[in-house]
């Protein structure tokens, strides 16, 4: 806030602020019945309205400090985050999403813009990465098929009905139920 913006706030709402430029005592004992305009009290309680008046501009007069520094440091934040949305605008790019995407990464250090001769090595690093990132999610993807599809085999006997007693003597219903359970593992994976 400046000083035109201090001054503008203090005169609209503190001049005339006094008790006595609002109303004097000869108005202020006029206000009550003829009877008691000369009682000491109302002397009194026009002196205890002045202070607690005085109480109330001193408030204001506070408060219009506060908000003087309070918008100082507002404008320093939108100054810096112009500056960073300034920095992080690209033509075809969204400054939000580029904020989700560092924060996303967890690589929200400030750093500079990419130029012409950075931002190319940069997307191909990146490329490269997703490209590694997929031959690993391949591998993991074939290793899961080849356990279903043994799970399968195996239990592809039950279906046609040609199958032997176990080699480890065990239950059919047990080896069943493993098997059983393994392709369920391998499908939950």
């Amino acid at each position: 806030m400046s000083t035109q913006e201090a001054k503008l706030l203090s005169d609209f709402l503190l001049a005339p602020a006094a008790l006595r430029d609002v109303l004097t005592l000869k108005e202020f004992t006029d206000i009550f019945p003829k009877a008691y305009r000369t009682q000491p009290a109302v002397k009194d309680l026009y002196q205890e309205l002045q202070r607690l008046r005085q109480e109330d501009i001193e408030t204001v007069r506070q408060n219009v400090v506060d908000e003087v520094k309070k918008s100082k440091r507002l404008r320093r934040e939108i100054a810096q985050s112009r500056e960073l949305h300034d920095r992080s605008a690209v033509a075809g790019l969204d400054p939000v999403a580029l904020q989700m995407e560092e924060e996303l990464s967890g690589n929200q250090s400030r750093r500079k813009a990419h130029t012409l001769q950075t931002i190319h090595p940069a997307i191909e690093d990146a490329c490269e990465s997703i490209e590694n990132q997929l031959v690993d999610m391949e591998r993991e993807i074939q290793s899961a098929l080849s356990e279903v599809q043994d799970a399968v085999g195996e239990l592809s006997d039950l279906r046609y009905g040609s199958f032997s007693k176990p080699a480890t003597g065990e239950d059919i219903s047990e080896e069943v139920i493993a098997t059983l359970k393994r392709l369920e593992a391998a499908c939950a994976s």
